[in-house]
This record gives C-alpha cells, sequence and structure tokens, in this order.
C-alpha cells in the first residue's frame, strides 16, 4: 500500500516526467507551412534543421530543366519534340514554390540519402516492417510531408499540423496503409540521417502526448470561430443591456434637473404664502394700502408661479377684512367669544396649499 508521502512523491515524479517529455517534444524542429513550400519543409523536417531554402532548391530544379533541355536537344533542336519542351512550364518547380519528386531526391543526394517506392510491388515482396525503417516522406497532390522516428518513437512532422505528431509503434503500420487507401505515395528514406539534438534526447526518455496538435486551418477556424460567437455574445448583450454611459448620464440630468425644479417650486410657494399671510396682517392691523403693494410687490418674486397672487387686490382684502371683523361682531351679539385663531379665510387657487 503506498502512503500519502509516496503518493504525493510519485506524483511529483510524473509531473516531472511530464515535463521533461514537453522539454523534449519542444526539442524536434518542425517547420510549419509557409506558401506552397512544403517540400522545403518536409526535407528540413527530415533533417532536423534549416538545411535547405527555396533558393537552393530552385537552383537544383533550374539544373535538372538544364539537363532535361540537353538530353532533348540530342534529337535535333529543330525538331517538334524540342520545340514543343521549351515552350512547356518547368516540371521541376513552378512560381508558387512545388518543387517535384527529383529536386527532392537529388537534395537527399548530398546528405548521401535515397529514396525507394515503399508501395511499389518491388518493396513489398521484401517484407519490412515499416517499424523497422528510420523515416519515411509521403506526397498527395503536390503536399510533401515527413514521418522520423527520433529516438525510440515515431512522429508525423506534416507541416500543415501545430507540432509535432506521436505515433506509436503499434498505430504507424495502420496510419501508413491508410495514406496508401487515400492515394499517398510513400517513400522510404534510405541511409543515415544527420545527428540532431532531438534524436539524442529521445534515447533518453520517452514523450507523452494528451492531445494531437491541430491543423493549422483548424486553429484559425477555431480562432475565427471564438472571436465571432464573442462578437456574437457582445451584441446580445447590448441588445439586452445596452450600457454605453450615456443613457444612465441622461437619465440622472433628467432626476437631477427635475428635483431643482420641485424645490424651487416648493420654496417659491413657502415664499408667496409667508407674504400674503404678512400682508393680510398688516392690512388687519390698519396699515394703508400703500404699505401693503410696496409689501407684496417687493417680496413676491415675480414668476408664473405668483401670477394669482398678481390678481388679489387691496379691495378684495378689505372685503375679506370687513367679512372678518362682522363675523367678530356677531359672535360678540350671540353672546360668544371670538376664536382668537380664526383668519380671514382665502381661497385654494389663491395660496395653492393650506397655509395651516
Amino acid at each position: 500500500m503506498i502512503g500519502c508521502c509516496g503518493a504525493g512523491m510519485w506524483s511529483r515524479e510524473v509531473e516531472a516526467a511530464a515535463g521533461l517529455g514537453q522539454i523534449n517534444m519542444e526539442a524536434i524542429f518542425h517547420e510549419r507551412q509557409e506558401g506552397s513550400l512544403c517540400a522545403q519543409h518536409c526535407l528540413n523536417n527530415l533533417l532536423q534543421g534549416e538545411y535547405f531554402s527555396p533558393v537552393e532548391l530552385s537552383s537544383i530544379a533550374q539544373q535538372l530543366d538544364e539537363e532535361e533541355r540537353i538530353r532533348m536537344a540530342e534529337g535535333g533542336v529543330s525538331s517538334e519534340e524540342y520545340r514543343t519542351f521549351l515552350q512547356q512550364p518547368s516540371g521541376n518547380m513552378d512560381d508558387s514554390g512545388y518543387f517535384s519528386i527529383q529536386v527532392i531526391s537529388n537534395a537527399l543526394k548530398v546528405w548521401g540519402l535515397e529514396l525507394i517506392l515503399f508501395n511499389s510491388p518491388e518493396y513489398q515482396r521484401l517484407g519490412i516492417d515499416p517499424i523497422n525503417e528510420r523515416s519515411f516522406i509521403c506526397n498527395y497532390k503536390e503536399h510533401w510531408f515527413t514521418v522520423r522516428k527520433l529516438g525510440k518513437q515515431w512522429f508525423n512532422l506534416n507541416s500543415l499540423l501545430m507540432g509535432p505528431e506521436l505515433i506509436s509503434d503499434t498505430y504507424l503500420a495502420l496510419f501508413l496503409a491508410q495514406l496508401q487507401q487515400e492515394g499517398y505515395s510513400i517513400f522510404v528514406v534510405k541511409g543515415d540521417l544527420p545527428d540532431c539534438e532531438a534524436d539524442q534526447l529521445l534515447q533518453m526518455i520517452q514523450v507523452q502526448q494528451m492531445q494531437r496538435p491541430k491543423l493549422i486551418g483548424e486553429e484559425t477556424a477555431q480562432s475565427r470561430d471564438e472571436r465571432v460567437q464573442k462578437t456574437d455574445l457582445e451584441q446580445a448583450l447590448d441588445v439586452n443591456h445596452p450600457f454605453d454611459g450615456t443613457g444612465m448620464l441622461d437619465e440622472d440630468e433628467e432626476n437631477f434637473q427635475r428635483a431643482l425644479a420641485l424645490s424651487k417650486q416648493e420654496i417659491d410657494m413657502e415664499d408667496e404664502e409667508a407674504d400674503l399671510r404678512r400682508a393680510i396682517q398688516l392690512s388687519m392691523q390698519g396699515g394703508h394700502q400703500s404699505e401693503f403693494s410696496d409689501s407684496v410687490s417687493q417680496n413676491i418674486p415675480h414668476s408664473s408661479g405668483t401670477s394669482q397672487f398678481e390678481s388679489l387686490s387691496s379691495e378684495e382684502l378689505r372685503r375679506r377684512r370687513q367679512t372678518y371683523f362682522e363675523k367678530q361682531q356677531q359672535q360678540l351679539q350671540q353672546g360668544q367669544t371670538p376664536d382668537i385663531h380664526d383668519k380671514p379665510t382665502t381661497s385654494s387657487n389663491a395660496l395653492g396649499t393650506d397655509p395651516e
């Protein structure tokens, strides 16, 4: 039974091994696809380094074209076959960056390497197990890529992948058989490949790959879909919960202006009630009409809310005061004590609110 400490130590060892495996995976040279330079990527991934450039492969292609021209000229430069050959484009390269199998084969001859067609009847009769080989070059519809053994493990170094893809020994034969079924031409690379750092590292430890690397197109499509989904989500949020700061500011400003207007209206109303009450008291105390007029004109603000008070003339005040005195006289004649709290009544239209 493994104790807790032992389990924790084992977990750390697994994590350390996984980290080391990731480092070893990163040590594998892998060129990603650029344009139609798959032949260049295939050769460099096979040799694990930047050994060939488009210029060098173009030079090899031009040399092959010249050799073919010389052979065609042997039949006569004035022959129809020769003139037709000169009018045809090169079969070893094109403007997009594609290079033929002849260019790849001649490039590998520099390193003493030879290509043998894997799915030819002659090679199949040899009965060689693919796991005993060191590397393969695969081609389908002008696309080249390498499958190579590094250390004790096989890797698909297709330049269309985001990184190297680990292939188990048991799956290698099935993988090659699937390529053949799909119409791929597979070539076995014979000879000693140049030493590389990844091969040396992977001789000591095997790497683990938890997830297959995506194709470059899949990575781009996924990124585009994520951006589209994010944009759609943002638009949905904007529709359901629009907020750009303007709406809230407009609403706050409107509420503030409304509160300010109500406050001003209340202040004006209180001032008007106080002024009217003061004017009535002055009139009841025998104040002159001129004193009342001066008080009203000085204290009542000239605003739209005071038009009703301006229509209250001194004559009406005298009439209401007379009514007040007559009411007091009636109460004295009836033997009632006048209520000292009685005040001349005012209409609701004049005061707006009950002054009490």
